[in-house]
């Protein structure tokens, strides 16, 4: 988000926040406490921008914040809704315990899990790779339960196949590619003519100097998409 605060009578900002890609993500009623903006925020749409008109109750109060704000300042914030992501179903769910937890459905827990990757996507959109890998992490330790049938084998295997791809990707940027040959190599348990677990596995492979093993990874995922740019330029930094 970004936001100016002004004095009613005043037109240099007594506040700002302007985001930036390295930015975190602010937390309504952690980061972001002040009631007015609270409630402002929660009625905007992405990309919306905003003027909101708070009196003292929703502002600063009887005491205002001296010496910045004066007693029963009524303040002007200018505002703009960049992104959001709506973890709040999600944060409860993990202040539970593993117990409680285990009486959800599974529909409850593959959305809570969705919910946990998109914002690791988020975060690795804005290049915080170990935040995005606790956060595909988180998501991906709630999906070791037990399928009662074979349709629910298949929603678990194919939410759990695209985390373990995020988290590979993941460790090569923060050059773990051990680790990203771990993970690839789970996908390919789940789908073993994945291209983008082989692609993935050979990546890592050639940044461990591993070149057998890394052509022999990149030579099956070009088996099966032969025209993908990507590993047709694995190939031949490999081959440099």
């Amino acid at each position: 988000v970004n936001y100016f605060g002004f004095l009613e009578d005043k037109d240099k900002p007594f506040c700002t926040h302007l985001d930036s890609k390295s930015s975190k993500l602010m937390k309504l009623g952690t980061d972001i406490t002040l009631w007015g903006l609270e409630i402002g925020l929660l009625t905007m749409r992405k990309g919306e921008r905003a003027r909101f008109f708070f009196t003292p109750s929703y502002a600063y109060g009887a005491m205002g914040c001296p010496p910045l704000l004066p007693p029963n300042a009524m303040v002007m914030f200018e505002v703009e809704l960049l992104d959001f992501l709506d973890t709040a179903e999600s944060d409860l769910f993990f202040d539970l315990t593993a117990e409680q937890q285990e009486s959800f459905q599974l529909e409850k827990v593959l959305k809570i899990a969705e919910t946990e990757r998109e914002c690791g996507n988020y975060l690795f959109r804005k290049k915080l790779f170990r935040s995005a890998k606790d956060r595909y992490k988180r998501a991906l330790s709630i999906l070791s339960r037990s399928p009662s049938n074979e349709a629910e084998q298949h929603q678990l295997s194919t939410s759990q196949l695209l985390l373990l791809l995020n988290l590979s990707i993941t460790c090569l940027k923060l050059g773990r590619p051990a680790q990203a040959l771990a993970y690839g190599e789970q996908a390919l348990k789940i789908d073993q003519r994945n291209a983008k677990a082989l692609f993935r596995c050979g990546q890592a492979c050639r940044c461990m100097a591993e070149y057998e093993k890394a052509l022999e990874f990149l030579v099956k995922a070009q088996h099966i998409q032969p025209f993908n740019m990507d590993i047709n330029e694995e190939l031949k930094k490999l081959a440099r």
